[in-house]
């Protein structure tokens, strides 16, 4: 489990090393929500490719070593408390957009603003969230943060959620 003041310390130590993060998942869903309204298995970090080798080695010496490598831009690392990171690697492209795992992506999707534990952090929109909590087989949390989201922001409910 990641509990808040886990996150919290991460987000200082990346603060520390200058690197930028984004959040996503459950924790960037709660940050937009400025409130943890679940307990959460990890914690997802967006984080340019130019800062992969800073970001590894803080979490590193923080304890943390790879347990899975999900593709070229996607990583989980795990310590031995199994609190659990998922990096996601990006890079800007240029004319306001970003790739990632190869597909070209609006930089907009980053324009989230949250909170957690008291910090401002950077996240994906609740448009952004909802948008990439579909085409996949979901779990019971996925449908609480998407029905959650769309509640508080007015957002249309993804017809694959409607049911819920």
């Amino acid at each position: 489990m990641m509990n808040e003041n886990e996150a919290v310390d991460l987000l200082k130590k990346s603060s520390l090393i200058g690197v930028e993060v984004w959040i996503t998942g459950g924790w960037g869903v709660d940050a937009i929500l400025g409130r943890q309204t679940r307990p959460h298995n990890d914690i997802d970090f967006f984080i340019q490719k130019k800062d992969t080798a800073e970001f590894i080695q803080m979490l590193s010496s923080n304890g943390y070593h790879e347990t899975k490598k999900e593709s070229e831009d996607q990583q989980v690392w795990c310590d031995s408390c199994d609190r659990v990171v998922d990096l996601h690697f990006f890079e800007f492209v240029g004319n306001g957009t970003l790739r990632f795992e190869n597909e070209i992506y609006p930089l907009d999707i980053f324009n989230g603003n949250g909170r957690i534990g008291g910090i401002t952090v950077r996240c994906l929109t609740a448009e952004a969230q909802v948008k990439y909590h579909q085409g996949y087989e979901y779990k019971e949390k996925d449908i609480q943060d998407v029905l959650l989201l769309c509640r508080t922001f007015g957002l249309p409910i993804p017809k694959d959620y409607e049911k819920q």
